[in-house]
């Protein structure tokens, strides 16, 4: 059992980069993988998105991805040689004739201009780094199996909920049995006693049987205790089933919670009320754990 909620981190440090992938998921009813990232590393998304999909079936996963790199590695100079030419000829023209009587110098005026972004410009690298680009999708992994791991362990923890609530199911179940049991006998007692006032001493004991039958009929609640007892048995294997299994499990809730209130719309005693209540409420604790699980 996996939880839909988790988190998972990994990094790489390079001599010239440095990578830090953070990964969390949340609920959701499908799979849904959001991914931010530089823009130079799009061309990785559709493989990123398979990595996730190999390691998870649902939930709304958030990818942030992060890449320093050393500026001297990955930049280079930008000289726009066509605006260099025309201003070297400019300068050379002036000193020749402009300025022909004046102290002028060329090679100051363009140390000056050096950095000027007219004339020079610090750009980043064009070409793709195969290698880096390489780390960045083997550290999206690793962040992918840790955030596997992360709801593997949460799922454990709901597990266990899983179990308790069984356990409680059942101990219901069987205090409805013995009350109804016990509402049965009482019926029967108090129907032989009503015909005794009425008719005296002589009582037909078909007549009071088939009355009791009739009277129990209608609040009759063993089919759904024992369809209630199958959809527990359905829980148990569910909750140790292999993969995904929230869609079943919230159908699963859905029909034992029918069952439940068919058991309070028959039922009149307080005994079974308050188990019927009980029911209830832990029912829908499972409902709200089956939201979290994948």
């Amino acid at each position: 059992m996996k939880s839909m909620t988790g988190f998972g981190k990994s990094h790489i440090n390079k001599e010239n980069y440095q990578v830090v992938i953070e990964i969390k998921s949340v609920n959701h009813r499908y799979l849904d993988t959001q991914i931010r990232m530089p823009r130079e590393f799009n061309s990785l998304e559709m493989k990123m998105k398979k990595l996730v999909k190999d390691h998870l079936e649902r939930g709304r996963v958030e990818c942030f991805v992060t890449v320093r790199k050393e500026a001297d590695a990955y930049q280079t100079m930008a000289i726009k040689w066509g605006l260099l030419d025309q201003v070297m000829a400019d300068l050379n023209t002036a000193k020749k004739e402009r300025y022909k009587d004046q102290k002028f110098s060329t090679t100051k005026i363009m140390t000056g201009a050096i950095m000027h972004p007219a004339l020079f410009e610090v750009v980043d690298k064009e070409e793709t780094d195969e290698v880096l680009e390489a780390d960045v999708l083997a550290v999206f992994e690793e962040a992918v199996k840790q955030l596997a791991i992360s709801r593997t362990e949460e799922g454990t923890s709901i597990h266990a909920y899983f179990e308790t609530y069984q356990k409680d199911i059942v101990a219901a179940i069987n205090k409805i049995k013995e009350q109804s049991e016990i509402i049965e006998k009482e019926h029967q007692e108090k129907l032989t006693k009503k015909m005794k006032d009425l008719i005296g001493e002589t009582v037909d004991e078909n007549r009071i049987l088939t009355e009791v039958a009739l009277l129990i009929e209608r609040g009759d609640i063993n089919e759904e205790l024992d369809r209630l007892a199958i959809h527990v048995e359905k829980l148990v294997n569910l909750i140790e089933k292999e993969g995904s299994i929230g869609k079943e499990m919230d159908f699963l809730i859905q029909e034992m919670n029918r069952e439940v209130n068919t058991i309070g719309s028959k039922s009149t005693t307080i005994a079974i009320k308050e188990q019927v209540v009980f029911l209830k409420t832990v029912i829908e604790k499972i409902r709200e754990q089956v939201q979290n699980i994948e």
